[in-house]
């Protein structure tokens, strides 16, 4: 079911002194400006910065749900609409979203009903993915027989049916307490291992940024700004602990420093 990812050339997302402005009845919001950022293949990148500064904007702007008014955005090589339409990513919100009259296995069907495949490949699909986040067995389970962190799992095996290449998470588990969130970001990073996806990952969250990326971007107050794009020097296979070491401790301080450089820049 997975696709051969490494041997595609090119970068995945690329963009260049991207801006976006929303018009409001008190005058614009300057949402995002002058963002320039290349993710490449089998990236997992972190996007953190204070509330308002963009993050969420800026994924759904790959996501085709916002559009920029300055500069340029691809999608392997295509504009975010062109991506949206040959299925080009798989997109989990802040909340689960589940249908709560739909079971587990029927809420991750729903993308692949809807987009024709046979009820043979759905059935096939759903069961690779619900084994792919440690669901096996829940297929026929509800939403409301799910804890919070099962339900968020589920999310993301819906996002992943169809198997996109690109995988956007709009902070997937800041509801969560610190437990759930730990065993959560762990069975994402294995998750990643096996798939070789490239994930855009939006969070408030220091620890969470170093413990998962491979790059962390980090944005200033409006208008959202890259103020520091920081490439970890950590091992693929990161247990907890290694959020102890030095070099964890040392990539977590540069993130709170590029944090306060964040607020001197003037709107």
């Amino acid at each position: 079911m997975m696709k051969d990812r490494l041997n595609m050339a090119g970068p995945v997302i690329e963009a260049r002194g991207l801006g976006l402005t929303f018009q409001t009845g008190d005058g614009p919001v300057h949402a995002l400006k002058d963002v320039n950022l290349t993710i490449g293949r089998g990236d997992f990148v972190s996007f953190i910065g204070p509330s308002g500064c963009g993050k969420t904007t800026f994924l759904r702007a790959i996501a085709a749900l916002e559009q920029p008014t300055e500069g340029t955005l691809t999608v392997n090589g295509m504009t975010p609409e062109q991506a949206r339409k040959s299925r080009a990513y798989g997109y989990v919100f802040q909340a689960a979203g589940l249908y709560p009259w739909r079971t587990i296995a029927g809420n991750v069907r729903l993308p692949l009903e809807i987009m024709g495949f046979s009820k043979v490949e759905q059935e096939a699909r759903v069961n690779n993915v619900l084994q792919l986040v440690d669901l096996e067995g829940f297929g026929k389970k509800f939403p409301w027989q799910l804890s919070g962190g099962m339900q968020q799992r589920a999310s993301i095996a819906r996002a992943l049916a169809f198997d996109a290449d690109i995988l956007l998470m709009d902070e997937p588990f800041g509801a969560l307490d610190e437990i759930v969130r730990d065993r959560l970001n762990e069975e994402l990073l294995k998750l990643w291992a096996r798939t070789g996806k490239t994930i855009g990952f939006v969070t408030h969250s220091i620890p969470e940024a170093v413990y998962l990326s491979t790059r962390i971007v980090v944005m200033s107050p409006r208008p959202g700004r890259i103020t520091d794009v920081i490439d970890s020097p950590l091992p693929k296979e990161r247990p907890l602990d290694i959020r102890d070491s030095a070099e964890f401790i040392a990539i977590a301080h540069r993130v709170r420093e590029g944090l306060r450089a964040g607020h001197s820049y003037e709107v």
